[in-house]
């Protein structure tokens, strides 16, 4: 049994989150303590519990201590077994936590698996829909294996409401690995605005600020869609599509935070990472992170990215995970890119 101190780090919930798919795509049991230690209301809430619940579903795991609130975690999984899955979190807790912990295991089953996920889609502190579908998705089939994702409906805090589609394809063979250590040249790049339930002038002036900062317009600056009866809800998202990797910022509202903050608290985030040399942002990190290690297991070739940042959260992720898989990180820090590689042990 693989122990940890999910207090390790910047003790938050991606401890519990990897731990999880990890001891599902290896099938190593898992006890975990002191969960969520870092944050202000420890333990595990809503979102989290939809994770255990769901891993435990789709690997027939044995599970103890799975209750709002508990702070340990024993968790002991069988076979990982492909299938139609429908998971749902009754709170806007965001279900795209919930994706993220049962992908690695399903990724390595041996058929294909479509998920139905209902929930919180456009959350802070976790990774939103579009991010996904434009950023992660990609880099999935760069391994050689599929995911698509499809939005049905929005889900915003506190309603939540939220529905996504996931179809996952695991590989023909072993998951395969590969280096991005340069992003390319920009393509394109362009902003969108989902505010449902808000008045029509709050989405023209974040987008308009931020249009004005960094010299977009005209199609660059969209209206997203989303029902009226998708909100109350405001996520300002920025794409920015580079020849060898997408990368997606996203803002959230606030009722504190004026159009015009929220716009230039995006903007500060977009030229940090067009300041850097970096592939990724230090989001995207985390994922990449999570896969490049699983493919490096499966096909024992070591890959490679540079990022704008590495932040205690990655140094978390890759702590976690030499702890199931038989791989080392090496971590690189310059001020222009640093380097994160993974290779077998």
């Amino acid at each position: 049994m693989i122990e940890l101190d999910g207090s390790q780090g910047e003790g938050g919930g991606q401890i519990l989150r990897t731990s999880l798919a990890l001891s599902m795509a290896t099938g190593q049991p898992l006890a975990i303590e002191k969960i969520r230690a870092g944050r202000a209301k420890p333990g595990l809430m809503r979102q989290h519990l939809a994770c255990v619940k769901a891993a435990a579903e789709i690997s027939g795991a044995r599970v103890e201590g799975a209750e709002l609130g508990s702070q340990s975690l024993r968790f002991a999984p069988g076979p990982v077994r492909a299938g139609d899955y429908r998971f749902a979190i009754a709170s806007a807790g965001s279900c795209m936590l919930v994706l993220q912990t049962v992908l690695p295991p399903l990724l390595l089953a041996g058929a294909p698996s479509t998920l139905h996920l209902s929930g919180g889609t456009h959350n802070p502190m976790a990774p939103p829909f579009h991010f996904l579908e434009r950023a992660f998705a990609p880099l999935v089939r760069r391994l050689g294996a599929d995911l698509q994702l499809t939005l049905r409906r929005c889900g915003f805090y506190p309603a939540g409401g939220g529905e996504v589609e996931a179809t996952i394809v695991p590989a023909a063979g072993a998951l395969q690995s590969f280096d991005l250590m340069a992003r390319g040249a920009l393509q394109s790049g362009h902003a969108e605005c989902l505010a449902p339930g808000l008045p029509r002038h709050v989405p023209t002036r974040e987008l308009e600020t931020l249009g004005g900062a960094m010299g977009w317009s005209g199609e660059q600056l969209r209206f997203g869609t989303a029902r009226q009866n998708e909100g109350p809800g405001n996520a300002l998202l920025a794409t920015l599509a580079y020849e060898h990797v997408t990368e997606v910022f996203t803002a959230f509202g606030e009722k504190a935070l004026s159009a015009e903050q929220v716009a230039h608290g995006l903007v500060k985030e977009l030229r940090e990472f067009q300041k850097s040399e970096a592939a990724v942002g230090p989001h995207l990190a985390d994922q990449l992170a999570l896969l490049l290690a699983l493919a490096a297991w499966q096909g024992k070739k070591a890959g490679a990215f540079t990022c704008s940042e590495v932040t205690e959260h990655t140094r978390t992720n890759c702590a976690v995970i030499e702890r199931f898989l038989p791989v080392r990180f090496t971590l690189t820090e310059s001020r222009a890119a640093s380097t994160v590689q993974v290779a077998p042990a």
